[in-house]
């Protein structure tokens, strides 16, 4: 039995069903309960609401689309089931990241059941659905990831913590050390400016750096460049890293805090990294290779990074902690660029920060590089030492761990890198699974066992221990690696000069086949959407009719 929907509720439909059409912050369904489905629609809904100005969004099951008819619906939300047998609900809520507010009513309206689904608008960020974020396009629910400029929008409408005026601050909470420090990097950074930089009085230089706004310092600037008396400006936002030591059996055998001014805190949380020598033994020698543990770039770079785009607004630590064999990166706050893996192979800037304002500072002082390619360089750096590759731990909610290997696994593995370094990383980021007992997709293990890399049948092999032509020859390298970006634009260009125009699925067919093997299906459709979005943003092309796959793609004017 159900009872009468509250009246507030009620009159809620009543106002939804007067509107001509469904737009993108409501939708009306009769049937179609999927969990899954579901819980896209939560977050295009809450998506679409905050760019829409509205409160929330809603999903209606028990409404027709189109005519508003009151049809009723059999769906419980109470009694179904999602992923893994949990109750709906609680699944539906776990999944939406950042959390959301979620309400669900069923009840009978003008006689028939219905069933409400309540999102609030998201606040200053994209909500996914277990990893994905969902968008409408007017009517139709599509993944934002095919709509960056929405997605920008979305990260925009947030406010940037790290840009606001710091409160109470002036140049007397300025460590003059990290100032020195600051000044020194940033005419690394801009050679042609040395001179007149040493003209400049320090309110002129933070300016020009960035760290202040309108004459007023910003919490970045205190962050990076405070004094010991400026810490407590940014209360209750702590702004604190910490370097632990743990022993073979994971007791702590050391630790140290350090805040403010970060620009010289992260050399000292460096210096205390110990960073061995570590010797093995390779195949069929007497000789031992001596290394270091840690390659000091990708210490920084990893550093770095976690302070770049930690959520201050969260009130957590960045942690480094030592283990025998490993380095454990953490700050809080989820990974924004998505896949990693992605990041690696498209190597292109982010389209997005969560700290704009402390990211432009950290650029000036040559900290970080907005242009992209930090993480890929951590990846290669390591194959280039023979070293197991960094991994990104994604899995706790608002937490982001990279784990930096400072030991070898598999001498095969190692040796393999060494004597192959034309080798690609796509390639030996797979042959990095393999040695970690990682699952691989089918089309993966055939590249590996077709390039002679892997010995066993599916299921049960490894790195083979005869290192054979790593590459094969050169047609099949450049067939496994793929081209240059470069070259698949041109091919796109080409095409649209002799044609026009090309809809998303001629593209598809121009290019599939043409980019590596070692991709999936799915990796070659991501990066195709990638290259698109790439070259609309610099005015090579531009879209037409629409944001769907039957949109048409042109040349812009200029070309």
């Amino acid at each position: 039995m159900h009872d009468q929907l509250p009246i507030p509720k009620a009159q809620l439909l009543d106002r939804l069903r007067a509107l001509p059409k469904e737009n993108e912050w409501f939708e009306f369904k009769e049937g179609k309960d999927a969990p899954q489905e579901i819980g896209e629609y939560l977050s295009a809904l809450a998506n679409s609401a905050r760019l829409k100005g509205r409160s929330a969004g809603y999903l209606v099951y028990g409404i027709a689309d189109g005519s508003h008819e009151i049809k009723g619906t059999t769906f419980r939300p109470t009694t179904k089931k999602g992923k893994g047998n949990e109750d709906l609900i609680p699944w539906l809520t776990r999944g939406l990241r950042p959390p959301v507010r979620l309400e669900v009513d069923e009840g009978l309206y003008q006689g028939k059941p219905v069933v409400i689904f309540e999102v609030g608008a998201t606040a200053n960020q994209p909500v996914t659905f277990y990893g994905e974020a969902f968008i409408r396009v007017q009517s139709t629910k599509q993944p934002l990831s095919r709509h960056p400029e929405l997605e920008r929008a979305l990260w925009n409408m947030g406010e940037d913590w790290t840009a606001q005026p710091c409160r109470g601050a002036s140049l007397k909470h300025i460590d003059k050390q990290a100032l020195a420090k600051a000044r020194a990097e940033f005419k690394k950074k801009q050679p042609r400016q040395a001179d007149e930089v040493d003209q400049w009085d320090d309110r002129k230089f933070l300016s020009k750096a960035r760290a202040a706004i309108d004459g007023e310092l910003t919490n970045a600037a205190i962050l990076l460049l405070g004094n010991d008396e400026a810490e407590h400006l940014l209360a209750p936002t702590p702004a604190w890293m910490m370097w632990t030591l743990k022993g073979a059996s994971g007791e702590d055998r050391d630790y140290e805090h350090f805040r403010t001014p970060l620009i010289l805190n992260v050399d000292r949380l460096f210096a205390r990294v110990r960073n061995l020598r570590i010797r093995y033994l390779p195949d069929n020698t007497l000789f031992p290779v001596e290394i270091d543990q840690y390659d000091p770039w990708v210490i920084r770079e990893a550093l770095h990074n976690a302070i770049a785009h930690q959520n201050y607004g969260l009130g957590g630590r960045i942690v480094v902690v030592e283990k025998e064999d490993e380095l454990v990166f953490s700050n809080v706050g989820d990974f924004l660029p998505g896949d990693v893996e992605s990041v690696v192979r498209e190597d292109v800037p982010p389209r997005r920060y969560r700290n704009w304002g402390l990211c432009q500072i950290m650029v000036s002082f040559g900290m970080i590089d907005t242009q992209g390619g930090g993480i890929r360089r951590m990846f290669m750096e390591q194959k280039r030492r023979g070293f197991p590759m960094p991994e990104y731990d994604l899995s706790r909610p608002d937490e982001v761990r990279v784990r930096i290997p400072g030991r070898v696994i598999d001498t095969r593995y190692t040796k393999l890198l060494i004597e192959n370094p034309e080798l690609d990383l796509d390639t030996a980021m797979l042959l990095d699974r393999v040695q970690k007992d990682k699952p691989l997709e089918r089309p993966q293990y055939d590249h590996l066992k077709r390039l002679k890399l892997v010995e066993g049948r599916w299921g049960a092999f490894h790195v083979t221990a005869e290192v054979a032509a790593a590459v094969g020859s050169k047609a099949d390298y450049i067939r496994q690696r793929g081209l240059d970006t470069k070259h698949y634009e041109e091919l796109l260009l080409e095409f649209l000069r002799k044609f026009r125009e090309a809809s998303r699925k001629e593209i598809d067919d121009l290019l599939m086949e043409k980019l590596p093997d070692v991709l999936t299906n799915k990796q070659k459709i991501n990066k195709i959407h990638n290259l698109l979005t790439s070259m609309k943003r610099r005015g090579l092309i531009e879209r037409t009719g629409g944001s769907t796959r039957a949109a048409r793609w042109k040349l812009t004017r200029q070309h």
